[in-house]
Protein backbone atom coordinates (compact mmCIF):
# COMPACT_ATOMS: atom_id res chain seq x y z
CA UNK A 1 0.00 0.00 0.00
CA UNK A 2 2.99 2.32 -0.74
CA UNK A 3 1.03 3.65 -3.27
CA UNK A 4 -1.96 4.83 -1.14
CA UNK A 5 -1.44 8.38 -1.76
CA UNK A 6 0.01 8.44 -5.00
CA UNK A 7 -1.28 5.65 -6.81
CA UNK A 8 -0.07 6.28 -10.33
CA UNK A 9 3.34 6.38 -8.74
CA UNK A 10 6.26 5.05 -11.15
CA UNK A 11 8.14 1.68 -9.79
CA UNK A 12 11.43 4.34 -9.82
CA UNK A 13 9.63 6.82 -7.60
CA UNK A 14 8.44 4.20 -5.43
CA UNK A 15 11.46 2.56 -4.45
CA UNK A 16 13.25 6.06 -4.30
CA UNK A 17 11.16 6.97 -1.55
CA UNK A 18 12.02 3.74 -0.50
CA UNK A 19 15.81 3.96 -0.51
CA UNK A 20 15.09 7.41 1.05
CA UNK A 21 12.87 6.08 3.62
CA UNK A 22 15.53 3.35 4.71
CA UNK A 23 12.79 0.82 3.31
CA UNK A 24 13.80 -0.82 0.02
CA UNK A 25 16.49 -3.16 1.88
CA UNK A 26 13.91 -4.70 3.87
CA UNK A 27 10.97 -4.73 1.28
CA UNK A 28 13.68 -6.44 -1.20
CA UNK A 29 14.14 -9.24 1.65
CA UNK A 30 10.36 -9.99 1.63
CA UNK A 31 9.22 -13.00 -0.26
CA UNK A 32 7.76 -10.93 -3.43
CA UNK A 33 9.80 -8.02 -2.61
CA UNK A 34 7.11 -4.65 -3.52
CA UNK A 35 4.32 -7.33 -4.20
CA UNK A 36 4.47 -8.69 -0.50
CA UNK A 37 1.50 -8.82 1.24
CA UNK A 38 1.91 -7.65 4.64
CA UNK A 39 -1.02 -8.19 6.53
CA UNK A 40 -3.77 -6.28 8.31
CA UNK A 41 -2.03 -2.79 9.59
CA UNK A 42 1.94 -4.47 8.65
CA UNK A 43 0.90 -7.00 11.60
CA UNK A 44 4.44 -8.97 9.89
CA UNK A 45 6.59 -6.06 10.24
CA UNK A 46 8.20 -5.06 13.00
CA UNK A 47 7.50 -1.32 14.50
CA UNK A 48 10.53 0.67 12.83
CA UNK A 49 9.78 -0.99 9.72
CA UNK A 50 6.22 0.06 9.65
CA UNK A 51 7.82 3.44 10.42
CA UNK A 52 10.06 3.38 7.60
CA UNK A 53 6.68 2.43 5.61
CA UNK A 54 4.89 5.29 6.55
CA UNK A 55 7.83 7.52 5.94
CA UNK A 56 8.01 6.12 2.24
CA UNK A 57 4.43 6.72 1.77
CA UNK A 58 5.36 10.48 2.71
CA UNK A 59 7.65 11.00 0.85
CA UNK A 60 6.22 9.51 -2.62
CA UNK A 61 2.87 11.49 -2.18
CA UNK A 62 4.71 15.17 -1.34
CA UNK A 63 1.86 16.89 0.34
CA UNK A 64 1.77 20.45 0.94
CA UNK A 65 1.41 20.01 5.16
CA UNK A 66 3.10 16.94 6.43
CA UNK A 67 2.13 16.11 9.83
CA UNK A 68 5.22 13.24 12.02
CA UNK A 69 3.90 12.10 14.69
CA UNK A 70 6.60 9.78 16.98
CA UNK A 71 7.88 9.46 12.96
CA UNK A 72 11.19 7.60 14.09
CA UNK A 73 10.34 6.63 17.85
CA UNK A 74 10.66 2.58 16.38
CA UNK A 75 14.05 3.42 14.81
CA UNK A 76 17.68 2.73 16.21
CA UNK A 77 20.17 5.85 16.38
CA UNK A 78 21.67 4.53 13.40
CA UNK A 79 18.27 4.64 11.16
CA UNK A 80 17.25 7.28 12.41
CA UNK A 81 20.02 9.59 11.71
CA UNK A 82 20.06 8.21 8.16
CA UNK A 83 16.59 8.54 7.74
CA UNK A 84 16.57 12.35 9.36
CA UNK A 85 18.14 13.55 6.27
CA UNK A 86 15.22 12.24 3.93
CA UNK A 87 12.78 13.66 6.60
CA UNK A 88 14.68 17.11 6.68
CA UNK A 89 14.47 17.17 2.27
CA UNK A 90 10.99 16.10 3.19
CA UNK A 91 9.93 19.36 4.87
CA UNK A 92 11.57 21.46 2.74
CA UNK A 93 9.22 24.19 1.16
CA UNK A 94 6.03 22.92 3.62
CA UNK A 95 4.29 23.12 7.00
CA UNK A 96 5.09 20.57 8.82
CA UNK A 97 4.08 19.89 12.37
CA UNK A 98 6.80 17.00 14.40
CA UNK A 99 5.25 15.73 17.61
CA UNK A 100 8.07 14.10 19.49
CA UNK A 101 9.58 13.13 22.23
CA UNK A 102 12.96 12.03 20.77
CA UNK A 103 14.15 15.68 21.01
CA UNK A 104 16.91 15.53 18.12
CA UNK A 105 14.00 15.37 15.59
CA UNK A 106 13.01 18.64 15.84
CA UNK A 107 16.69 19.89 16.32
CA UNK A 108 16.14 22.27 12.95
CA UNK A 109 12.79 23.25 13.58
CA UNK A 110 11.39 26.98 12.93
CA UNK A 111 9.79 26.77 16.09
CA UNK A 112 9.29 24.64 19.11
CA UNK A 113 6.11 24.36 21.03
CA UNK A 114 6.63 22.26 24.21
CA UNK A 115 3.26 21.54 26.30
CA UNK A 116 3.34 20.41 29.72
CA UNK A 117 0.01 18.82 31.27
CA UNK A 118 -1.76 20.01 27.96
CA UNK A 119 -0.74 23.75 28.12
CA UNK A 120 1.93 25.44 26.23
CA UNK A 121 4.51 26.44 28.50
CA UNK A 122 7.25 28.00 26.39
CA UNK A 123 8.06 28.31 22.30
CA UNK A 124 10.85 29.55 20.57
CA UNK A 125 13.95 28.27 18.55
CA UNK A 126 15.44 24.97 19.59
CA UNK A 127 18.72 26.95 20.52
CA UNK A 128 17.00 29.75 21.92
CA UNK A 129 14.95 27.60 24.36
CA UNK A 130 18.27 25.89 25.38
CA UNK A 131 19.77 29.40 26.34
CA UNK A 132 16.80 30.03 28.49
CA UNK A 133 17.35 27.28 30.47
CA UNK A 134 13.35 26.36 31.67
CA UNK A 135 11.18 23.60 30.56
CA UNK A 136 12.60 22.45 27.42
CA UNK A 137 16.45 22.95 28.57
CA UNK A 138 15.31 20.07 31.73
CA UNK A 139 13.96 18.05 28.97
CA UNK A 140 17.14 17.74 26.98
CA UNK A 141 19.08 17.38 29.45
CA UNK A 142 17.57 14.64 30.83
CA UNK A 143 17.41 12.99 27.39
CA UNK A 144 21.13 13.54 27.28
CA UNK A 145 21.50 11.65 31.05
CA UNK A 146 19.72 8.89 29.88
CA UNK A 147 22.05 8.65 26.64
CA UNK A 148 24.74 8.64 27.99
CA UNK A 149 23.83 6.75 31.35
CA UNK A 150 22.70 3.57 28.31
Amino acid sequence: NLRIGKPDATQAELEEAARLAEAHDFILRQPNGYETLVGERGATLSGGERQRLAIARALLKNPPILILDEATSALDSVTEARIQKALKTLMQGRTTFVIAHRLSTIRDADMVVVFEHGRVVEQGRYQDLLDRDGAFARLVATQQAGIESA
